[in-house]
């Protein structure tokens, strides 16, 4: 399993930058290029290396003013990318075939066609790609790939890591900075933004220290907060910074536009009143990108960090982590105003994901999705739907009062197994399978004000998990 890791320029050169920014604008028209020649049905089929023989048969890489090995990987890069979408589209399609025709033969008539890539002598696959394949269009220009024997590193007297990398002259190379004593290694990306220049590489993800980790020997339900990453079925809280992480960094960033918006207005006002001179000014000194994307970056590598360790944390406690699925995007019937819009940050549920398959994969435990639908919801002893408040769940049957993410952990450990409630199982479905069971349970419980073993029970829980309460 490969990882990516980025390193970031330090302090580097005016100079350098803008020669490696002219290189990266150079090498965007290569990739252009490729999209506008190959990016439809004229590229299917075709590799990099037929592309590349192509274009030193023709002379076609002559006006791009590049080195070989930068044209040639940006080359291999872009229909790389071209593939990818092209293999998307065609899951779509696969589905469609599927509907179009139950007949076995013809089935694997088309689906043979579509995996080799002969799809456009067929009438109907052709026009299912062209429906679900649209064009693509480069809008990278602001990258570089540097093949692996193509780059060095060497550290100076003073401990700093230099990365020199092929420029626009051949044997002239250009030595970036890094803020890192690791050297990359492989296939790099440089990726400029902002002054500064990213460094993207891969590594195993088995020589990493947190690979070497073992996990935990319990199954663990695990339920997806905001005040914390993760809450698991035990009733313990993973990541409690990440509330405040993601308030604090909202808060900012509606006072920032709040300031930005009326430095606008004066520039624009400026402007129509004929003074150019000060509108250039503000727009130059202070309606800039650049520290902002550095902000925002540095708070997604802390987020990323929160979340990260929180999933670990996790992991060092199961074999079995059990969760729901977090790619799946559920569209929500309760409108919330602005400031929760902003703060629910949509990239974090992705960062979960990501983290949980990620680290289960390294470590060696097993990750399950199960459906999670009315788990937040329902009580877990009993299955009956209770009342939401904030982080309180009220069962008005057994009477008692949890904690939500704890008990929407347990009710998706239960969920693990279940063999009427699978991952696909329509949510109204859901609701139905659980008001049954709810059902069928009250109807086999005696009157809760005059059930001494459920007050018994209440009263243990209650001393058990007094923070569920």
């Amino acid at each position: 399993m490969k990882t990516t890791r980025i390193a970031y320029s330090q302090r580097l050169n005016v100079g350098k930058y803008r020669a490696l920014a002219e290189q990266a604008r150079r090498l965007g028209r290569v990739r252009s290029e490729v999209w506008r020649r190959y990016g439809s049905v004229a590229g299917a089929g075709l590799t990099d290396r037929q592309v590349r023989d192509q274009w030193l048969a023709e002379g076609t890489h002559r006006r791009f003013e590049v080195l070989a090995n930068a044209w040639k990987e940006t080359v291999r890069d872009a229909m790389a990318d071209i593939t990818a979408s092209r293999e998307s589209a065609k899951a779509v399609v696969r589905r469609a075939v599927g509907r179009h025709t139950a007949d076995p033969a013809a089935r694997r008539r088309l689906l043979g066609l579509l995996k080799t890539n002969k799809w456009s002598g067929d009438a109907y696959l052709a026009r299912q790609m062209r429906k679900h394949w649209r064009r693509g269009h480069n809008h990278t220009h602001n990258q570089i790939v540097v093949r692996a024997d193509k780059h060095h590193t060497h550290v100076d007297g003073n401990g700093l890591l230099w990365l020199a990398v092929p420029g626009l002259v051949r044997r002239q190379l250009v030595r970036i900075p890094l803020n890192t004593t690791i050297a990359p290694r492989g296939t790099l990306r440089l990726i400029l933004r902002g002054d500064r220049v990213e460094v993207h590489y891969q590594i195993d993800a088995a020589t990493m220290k947190t690979s070497q980790r073992p996990c935990g020997g319990a199954t663990i339900g695990v339920d997806k907060g905001y005040t914390e990453v993760l809450t698991d079925s035990d009733g313990n809280h993973h990541g409690a910074r990440l509330g405040r992480l993601l308030t604090t960094e909202s808060d900012r960033i509606k006072e920032r536009n709040r300031r930005r918006a009326k430095l606008r207005s004066i520039a624009n006002n400026a402007a129509r009143r004929g003074d150019q001179a000060k509108a250039d000014r503000i727009s130059q000194n202070n309606l800039g990108t650049v520290k902002r994307d550095r902000q925002a970056a540095r708070h997604r590598a802390q987020v990323r960090t929160e979340i990260f360790t929180a999933v670990h944390r996790v992991v060092d406690k199961a074999t079995v982590v059990v969760a729901e699925d977090l790619t799946k995007t559920f569209a929500g019937r309760k409108p919330l105003g602005r400031d929760t819009n902003r703060r629910l940050a949509a990239w974090t549920k992705g960062v979960t994901a990501e983290a949980l398959a990620s680290v289960s994969e390294r470590r060696g435990s097993a990750l399950v999705h199960v459906n999670a639908a009315y788990t937040s919801q329902v009580c877990h002893r009993c299955g009956c739907l209770g009342r939401r408040a904030g982080d309180r769940l009220h069962c008005t049957v057994c009477g008692v009062v949890w904690q939500a993410d704890v008990n929407a952990a347990i009710n998706v450990l239960q969920r693990h197994g279940d063999p009427d409630i699978t991952l696909r199982t329509p949510h109204n479905l859901v609701k139905q399978i659980v008001q049954t069971r709810a059902d069928r349970h009250r109807s086999r419980l005696p009157l809760p004000d005059f059930s001494p073993a459920l007050l018994s029970e209440e009263r243990i829980i209650r001393k058990s998990h007094p923070d569920q309460v």
